[in-house]
């Protein structure tokens, strides 16, 4: 399931005009009120097309319709929308599809929460795959402004402090 906060149809070609910056979030789990719902809500009204990707074949339908200038990719991210069967998580292969574009962009990645090896390993894996930063999956209004804040650094870093194609 995709959710596309400002255009509901998602065939709008690639490179359209319509919104100054592209942010695809990955949504993983099922807990109430996430983060990843609220996100669009606050970065709307500064023209950024939030588009959410429940599985990876919403994600890789986003990329396909869309240009992206920084994706949240959550490494629990499901591969499909199976429901009753213990849902195989995709968040790696979407990392890797974001690093072969032809302008891959700046990626942030939320980690699982998992013991302390299993966290340096995403985190290593993350880096090689040339993650701009990695965060724990946010849960207070404190670690959605670290998210915010990180989101800001790509921007300032990436696209030199102004908004894509400007």
């Amino acid at each position: 399931m995709v959710r596309d906060h400002t255009h509901p149809d998602l065939s709008t070609p690639k490179g359209a005009p319509g919104g100054r910056l592209h942010l695809l979030l990955s949504r993983a789990g099922w807990q109430p009120d996430p983060w990843v719902d609220r996100l669009p809500r606050m970065l709307e009204p500064m023209g950024i097309q939030s588009h959410i990707a429940h599985n990876a074949d919403a994600a890789q339908r986003v990329i396909d319709h869309n240009p992206i200038h920084i994706a949240v990719v959550d490494l629990a991210l499901p591969l499909d929308e199976a429901i009753g069967s213990p849902a195989e998580e995709s968040g790696p292969r979407l990392l890797n599809l974001l690093t072969r574009l032809a302008s891959p962009p700046p990626i942030v990645v939320i980690k699982r929460n998992r013991t302390a090896r299993d966290d340096m390993r995403e985190l290593s894996a993350a880096l090689r795959a040339g993650a701009f930063a990695v965060v724990d999956r946010p849960h207070a209004q404190r670690d959605l402004e670290t998210l915010l804040e990180v989101l800001r650094r790509c921007l300032t870093r990436h696209y030199q402090g102004r908004w894509p194609g400007a």
